[in-house]
């Protein structure tokens, strides 16, 4: 008997002798995320909290591959391509923004590999059609958001808004929310400027906003490039109010903005303010989780709402595969199908930023208990409601 066939045959008496079943393949997660480019600053906590996940589930092993897609559109639909025809993942979570995930959405169908977003735009999930039926995401919609948002600004006592976003699909879905929720809410939008992320100067657009003379302006934006139009009104004397989105939620936004960012407000996921919860709330036990554990492993007050969007997601996911590793094997299409449904059929998942249960009609689940107001006082968050 050859030597390998001797090792084969030794393996199947073994087997025979303990009565084992055949091992369920390893279960391979595809991760696109920015890491390089303008909006690293989202994808580098994410990876950072990729790093701290699980690598078991049920017994069996996780692998997590990760691709860097250099914030451009073009090669994140190579990353998601490369995982899924190289690597054969059975699901991927990215990316970064919301732009090159809108592109990764006909990919998902076309491949059939579930896409869990780790950006934010409600154009990711809605409306709900065959095309987008393979996407999901754990972070809330826009419009749950701008809700929030304007009714702070409504208690506030403004009557006139400003507004400053990205020339994006992101920017897009912020304003087009805004309009439709502000005028119901007693609220006049009186001006709407747009800038690109890579700009380095506002200037021309900030002008036009002072001009306008708006009670609050709200700038729709991500990461450090958020900064921008913050520092822009406050260095020229802009007195009102400036609300921001959950998109600038990280130290380095904080960093780049320093004082000009004093005072701003933004409706954001309630792992953000964790330890400022009522003890009472079923998500401060998950996002005191979390914090404590990214803060462990990258020092006090790293903690950010990108790192969360990703470990969010992973429970999400961890809830459906468990479901969908009883019906078929992973590396399989019928996996990744069973995965798939298993992630519609998500129900009273608590994660850091809201409870999930989700539908054919939804693919998000969260409802008001997934935005709180937050404000900068001191360099620091602040639970304001």
């Amino acid at each position: 008997m050859k030597p390998q066939n001797r090792l084969i045959s030794g393996a199947l008496f073994s087997c025979a002798l303990l009565s084992c079943s055949p091992a369920i393949a390893d279960i391979n997660v595809g991760v696109v995320l920015s890491l390089t480019g303008p909006a690293a600053s989202l994808g580098v906590p994410a990876k950072n909290a990729i790093d701290l996940l699980p690598r078991e589930l049920a017994g069996e092993a996780i692998r997590y591959i990760v691709l860097d897609d250099a914030s451009d559109t073009t090669q994140a639909s190579r990353a998601f391509r490369r995982l899924v025809d190289e690597h054969k993942v059975d699901v991927i979570l990215g990316t970064s923004v919301t732009p090159s995930t809108l592109a990764l959405v006909p990919i998902a169908l076309e491949k059939q590999v579930p896409l869990l977003s780790l950006a934010a735009s409600v154009k990711i999930v809605e409306p709900m059609d065959p095309q987008r039926r393979w996407v999901f995401k754990a972070i809330q919609n826009e419009n749950l958001m701008v809700a929030a948002t304007l009714a702070h600004m409504k208690a506030q006592g403004v009557k006139t808004l400003g507004y400053i976003g990205f020339a994006d699909a992101y920017g897009d879905s912020w304003l087009a929310e805004t309009r439709a929720q502000a005028e119901p809410a007693g609220i006049k939008v009186v001006a709407a400027e747009r800038y690109v992320k890579t700009d380095t100067s506002v200037t021309a657009q900030t002008l036009k906003l002072l001009g306008a003379r708006p009670d609050a302006v709200l700038v729709a934006a991500s990461g450090t490039p958020g900064a921008l139009p913050q520092k822009s009104l406050r260095e020229r004397g802009y007195q009102g109010g400036i609300y921001q989105t959950y998109g600038i939620a990280n130290r380095e936004f904080l960093r780049i903005a320093g004082k000009d960012a004093e005072g701003a407000v933004f409706a954001v996921g309630p792992v953000v303010v964790a330890s400022q919860l009522d003890p009472a709330n079923p998500i401060r036990a998950v996002a005191t989780d979390l914090t404590q554990r990214y803060e462990a492993a990258y020092g006090k007050d790293s903690m950010s709402v990108f790192a969360a969007n990703a470990w969010d997601a992973s429970i999400v996911l961890q809830h459906a595969l468990k479901t969908a590793m009883g019906t078929a094997k992973p590396g399989t299409a019928e996996f990744r199908s069973a995965l798939r449904d298993a992630l519609e059929g998500t129900r009273d998942v608590v994660t850091s930023q809201g409870v999930s249960t989700m539908s054919p009609n939804d693919h998000v689940g969260y409802d008001a208990r997934a935005a709180v107001m937050v404000q900068i006082k001191n360099g620091a968050w602040r639970y304001v409601q």
